[in-house]
């Protein structure tokens, strides 16, 4: 599909998925309008580390009257906005209900009444919860074990109930754990590296949990392809390698690659999740979005680790190691 001139609105468009996104799109000559989180200091997050810069707008997806100008004239909707770091979802449960699940209502509404073509909703494996079986296909139980969850699965629901009741165009993509260059230090990765890089122990939360990671290029082809796949409407697609890996065993080999196992790994208890809260195997299966939209992962986790460890060290000044991030 040729993206040049296509009206392109991005939800979330600071953040480190949002950002890479808009990239690639404002690379292919999309029309691009990103949408960051109104603040007095007119800060545009990532967007602001972007080489060239699209048509930036900032609002609050919780604000109904907003988001139908934001939308407005966009042929595609890329929603990715949302409250995402599960330890502050203990704090604020009722900003991540406000935020995740009223603000995807107020975006396919104003997707409705606009006539949008398409609208990509962006949900995460964390809504799987803990696997029942591995791989995680699709059909795997939706289990709520953080605020987080519950929110990302109402906001699911959500979605599903405008294609369902009104026909609106809608995919959604749901990425296993994506990482690489702009993450912010509340994803396990960037905590590790910048712990790694700056401390002389690092420390961590449960050792044990199992995640499916794939490197930030593969997740934006993921949004790209899904956007252009007219049978992936009205569909849930998951977007992970299907490789699966233990935290500790993670943090063993960054400590090997970056610090030549000079730093200490210990388990800090306060990043420990309560004990039924915590997530413990995700594994991906992606047959689905392979089988509907040709999409399948190209980077492979050790490049892509050594891509992100010298991105964070080129930028390591951004970052504040010492300083648990929620």
């Amino acid at each position: 599909m040729n993206w040049c001139g296509k009206k392109v609105l991005i939800t979330g468009a600071g953040g480190f998925l949002g950002s890479h996104l808009t990239e690639e799109l404002i690379r292919r000559k999309a029309d691009v309008r990103a949408m960051v989180h109104y603040n007095s200091q007119n800060s545009w997050g990532n967007l602001e580390l972007l080489d060239s810069k699209p048509n930036v707008i900032a609002g609050d997806i919780r604000d109904p009257f907003f988001m139908r100008k934001a939308v407005k004239d966009c042929e595609y909707v890329f929603h990715l906005a949302a409250l995402i770091a599960i330890p502050f979802s203990y704090i604020a449960p009722s900003e991540y209900i406000e935020t995740n699940v009223k603000g995807t209502l107020n975006v396919m509404q104003a997707c409705l009444d606009e006539g949008v073509k398409k609208v990509v909703h962006t949900s995460t494996s964390e809504v799987y919860g803990t696997a029942r079986y591995v791989p995680m296909d699709e059909e795997h139980p939706l289990q709520a074990q953080s605020p987080y969850s519950a929110s990302k699965i109402g906001a699911d629901k959500v979605a599903e109930s405008y294609f369902d009741s009104f026909g609106l165009p809608v995919a959604t993509l749901r990425p296993f754990n994506t990482f690489g260059g702009r993450q912010s230090a509340r994803a396990v990765i960037p905590t590790i590296i910048t712990q790694v890089l700056t401390q002389p122990t690092v420390k961590l939360g449960s050792l044990d949990p199992v995640r499916d990671f794939t490197y930030i290029d593969d997740t934006v082809d993921a949004f790209i392809k899904v956007a252009e796949c007219r049978k992936a409407v009205g569909q849930v697609m998951n977007c992970g390698t299907g490789e699966a890996r233990s935290i500790g065993s993670i943090a063993d080999f960054l400590n090997r690659m970056i610090a030549r196992n000079k730093v200490k790994l210990v388990r800090d208890a306060v990043r420990v999740r309560p004990k039924k809260s915590e997530v413990m195997w995700l594994e991906c299966d992606n047959s689905k979005i392979r089988k509907l939209t040709g999409w399948k992962p190209t980077v492979e986790f050790e490049r892509g680790l050594g891509c992100t460890a010298k991105y964070i060290q080129e930028n390591i000044s951004r970052y504040k190691p010492e300083i648990y991030n929620l």
